[in-house]
């Protein structure tokens, strides 16, 4: 039984001040909700030891079963699946290329990606050594933004995957065809799923297509722990992502490595990965590996209809406020209220006004140069909804009116 207001004092006991969530999984405030058998799993791997690799290995199965994929394995998160499916892509099973990284001198690291899909995130492959090739274009002068041709012409010796990120644009190939492609250059797929939602059907699309590698947060829509992550799809790469993951520290004599069996099976172990600084403890990967196994009971449909509950009272709540110049939308599939404002200093001063006030509350933030905020009710509990529709109405009502 989830008792909040005791959770409430044990972190005020420590100097923290508890917000509530309306900005959806961000990191900046750990992801989402624990479920109780989550914790309950966390706190068992806790005060038990259980070896990684067997954990891994038990995750590995988990993961393969839920999405159809060959394998698995558990990171610190998605961009942590991306560093260890890159470094996957570009060394394979060669040890010697595994320790050498990110030295990728002689190696193949070039990684072809549509240019619409550069983003923020792409550090997490660049860290291996690897070099984007984009191809496409952005902008209203490039047309449909990118072509199979563009993207036949970006491949050559040196490439070792190429990669596509679950992010809307219009200014893409298509998944499928994208797959294609780049499997008739012999190169493997990395998919960065990390936004895609629940149902598992969406999670297993990416495998079913022909992805490679596809790294999933799971400390959002998944509900494992913040710092948790997976990578799933072939046996070889998950392999080789996770020699450069796990605690390699061992006589070769009594080495088992992951996946063993079969013609890949080395008799050696590697040095410490450039992965060993993505690694988990065994808190997380239980953790994850209960909410894994929990999605099989959950009520999808019960949860969007409680989301949109939430989502259509705040939208009401701005609606019947009736401020000059400030209106809002509600978006039905993803259960966001975007609340716009006539500058972009009123949309800021909403936002600060929310997370210093009492309750604190926390929002997106991210479009305020669109002079706009957007709430979203994944992690409000119900108790919480009442007074964060008061503060909002509070901090609407006591808008600034801009300097005409």
């Amino acid at each position: 039984m989830i008792d909040a207001e005791e959770d409430r004092r044990l972190l005020e006991d420590m100097g923290l001040r508890p917000v509530i969530n309306a900005s959806g999984y961000p990191s900046r405030l750990g992801g989402g909700h624990l479920a109780p058998s989550v914790v309950a799993a966390m706190s068992a791997a806790a005060r038990t030891f259980v070896p990684i690799a067997e954990m891994q290995a038990k995750a590995s199965e988990l993961i393969a079963e839920l999405l159809g994929a060959e394998a698995g394995c558990v990171a610190s998160g998605a961009d942590a699946c991306l560093t260890i499916a890159a470094a996957a892509c570009i060394t394979r099973s060669d040890l010697a290329a595994m320790d050498r990284l990110p030295d990728t001198t002689g190696l193949r690291n070039e990684i072809v990606v549509h240019r619409a899909h550069r983003n923020a995130f792409d550090h997490a492959l660049r860290v291996t050594g690897a070099r984007f090739v984009e191809f496409g274009y952005l902008g209203p002068a490039s047309g449909v933004g990118a072509y199979k041709w563009q993207m036949d012409a970006a491949f050559s010796e040196r490439t070792a995957a190429a990669y596509y990120v679950d992010m809307p644009t219009s200014s893409v190939i298509d998944f499928a065809s994208f797959v294609e492609i780049a499997h008739d250059h012999g190169v493997p797929v990395i998919v960065d799923a990390a936004p895609t939602p629940l149902p598992p059907a969406n999670l297993r699309r990416w495998i079913d297509l022909g992805a490679d590698l596809v790294a999933y947060a799971g400390g959002k829509f998944i509900g494992g722990p913040a710092a948790s992550g997976f990578l799933a799809g072939r046996r070889d790469l998950v392999r080789a992502a996770t020699m450069q993951q796990q605690d390699a520290f061992v006589h070769p004599e009594v080495f088992v490595p992951p996946f063993s069996g079969g013609s890949d099976t080395t008799q050696e172990p590697p040095h410490q990965g450039l992965g060993r600084i993505l690694k988990v403890g065994r808190e997380e990967i239980a953790g994850l590996m209960a909410a894994l196994r929990l999605i099989a009971t959950r009520d999808f449909k019960a949860e969007m209809r409680s989301r949109a509950r939430i989502s259509e009272k705040l939208a009401k709540v701005v609606s019947d406020c009736g401020v000059p110049g400030v209106n809002v939308t509600y978006d039905e599939i993803s259960c966001a209220v975007t609340i716009f404002f006539e500058t972009a200093q009123q949309a800021a001063h909403v936002v600060r006004s929310l997370e210093e006030g009492a309750p604190r509350i926390f929002v997106q933030n991210t479009r305020i140069y669109e002079r706009a905020i957007r709430m979203m009710p994944h992690c409000v509990r119900d108790e919480e909804v009442e007074p964060m529709a008061e503060r909002l109405r509070h901090c609407l009502l006591s808008l600034p009116r801009p300097d005409r």
